[in-house]
């Protein structure tokens, strides 16, 4: 071990300030016996306010930028060298869990504060940003904070309203920022050299695994679909079996294709029926019509892509049979975003150091790198959750497993901004 690197003992009282940070902003909350922090509140102002104290403690110059992300600098071994971004967001979705984002954003921070304490500058700058807006809960529009360092934020979302009717643009003005100047935040493409995100999992495999860290290969691409069976209405009592053009029936036949086929195609795709209604919707009523949503996700565009098209043939083949009409209108996608190589490896050698192997796996849900990658290489670190839950109070990690994410990430970092090909 060098004398830079960071012992098990500093990354257990990293570990115990991150968790007792968490704790801290996890009081942040428009409401008392439930984490919600949305973007552009005063609860997002406090949070920015208290994380930039401990950016400062960390040896960093902190600034916030113009759509509301709080940022912090490390300097490296020359002036204006680009920087490694590290980060992740810290708004929540409602009723949250107080580390999805925030961990993120804290071990960072540990990260530098390492750095510091050592006395030791790298090639490249080290940059923590605490994005204000990931989830898109306000608004119903995610990545805001991080595509306003990216410089890929549409203009109409200036007119996009939360629930109170009041638009991004009022919301902009009334935390102090300039909606003028929105593009003040784009980073030029020389400044950043690559972006490291630690998040926790948000799901079950590291824990069945036994494993505290793991590293990401790809963020899923996602495909949502409102989907539906159109047949004929009737009495319940009078129609045979035989001549029934039974919406729901189709629906529910789909809907188990839908699952054999999706296991069966494996690669780490999966879909998803969150949604079913049927009209008329009554207990003596064959139903007419059936409406539902359909979700597929998996973190390679083309084996994505087919899975859909084999999905939607399949249920276009049951109406057929059953004497349906079948629609889809697709009204949201993203494609699959796919971590660089060199930045996994290394976080693999870092994760395989700490805890002897790394396991590699696909991150189901949608991060802040999505947006940075557009740009910039970008890879991500996992942390265990206690039984795969997030987006829910009960969301948990362990001061261990923290403890060896940090050890890991700030590894990985270092190993990053001293082998990258734009360190100076």
């Amino acid at each position: 071990m060098s004398a830079a690197a960071m012992t098990p003992d500093q990354a257990r009282a990293a570990a115990e300030r991150v968790m007792a940070h968490c704790d801290e902003l996890a009081a942040l909350s428009e409401t008392p016996d439930a984490l919600t922090r949305v973007y552009l509140s005063p609860e997002h102002q406090r949070a920015n306010a208290l994380t930039g104290d401990w950016m400062r403690e960390a040896g960093m110059t902190v600034w916030q930028d113009s759509v509301g992300n709080i940022c912090g600098r490390y300097e490296g071994t020359t002036p204006d060298a680009p920087a490694l971004l590290l980060g992740s967001h810290l708004d929540t979705v409602r009723d949250a869990g107080r580390y999805d984002g925030m961990l993120g954003v804290l071990t960072a921070i540990e990260t530098v504060r390492h750095l510091h304490q050592q006395n030791r500058r790298l090639p490249l700058a080290v940059e923590v940003v605490g994005f204000g807006d990931e989830e898109g809960t306000r608004f119903g529009i995610t990545l805001l904070g991080s595509r306003g360092l990216a410089g890929t934020w549409p203009g109409e979302w200036l007119e996009k309203e939360d629930e109170q009717g009041t638009r991004v643009v009022d919301a902009l003005r009334d935390f102090g920022l300039d909606p003028h100047r929105l593009s003040d935040a784009a980073r030029p493409l020389g400044e950043i050299a690559a972006y490291l995100e630690l998040h926790i999992e948000q799901g079950p495999c590291l824990e069945q695994a036994d494993l505290a860290l793991g590293v990401v290969t790809a963020i899923n691409g996602a495909r949502r679909l409102n989907c539906t069976f159109t047949g004929q209405a009737g009495h319940a009592g009078t129609v045979p079996m035989g001549q029934r053009r039974d919406a729901l029936a189709g629906a529910a036949e789909w809907m188990t294709e839908i699952e054999r086929t999706t296991r069966a195609a494996g690669q780490d795709r999966v879909a998803t029926v969150g949604a079913l209604q049927c009209k008329p919707g009554a207990v003596n009523v064959i139903p007419g019509q059936a409406r539902l949503s359909l979700d597929i996700r998996g973190p390679e565009e083309e084996p994505l892509e087919a899975l859909l098209e084999d999905l939607l043939a399949r249920a276009h083949a049951i109406a057929e049979r059953r004497g349906l009409t079948f629609d889809a209108d697709e009204f949201y996608r993203i494609a699959a975003t796919a971590c660089d190589t060199s930045l996994q490896q290394h976080l693999a050698n870092a994760v395989t150091d700490v805890q002897g192997s790394a396991p590699h796996l696909p991150s189901g849900a949608g991060h802040d790198a999505i947006a940075l990658a557009d740009h910039w290489p970008v890879a991500m670190l996992f942390v265990r959750c206690k039984g795969g839950i997030s987006h829910h109070p009960a969301e948990s990690v362990t001061t261990e497993d923290v403890a060896q994410a940090i050890r890991a990430y700030t590894q990985a970092a270092t190993d990053v901004a001293t082998h990258s090909p734009r360190s100076p």
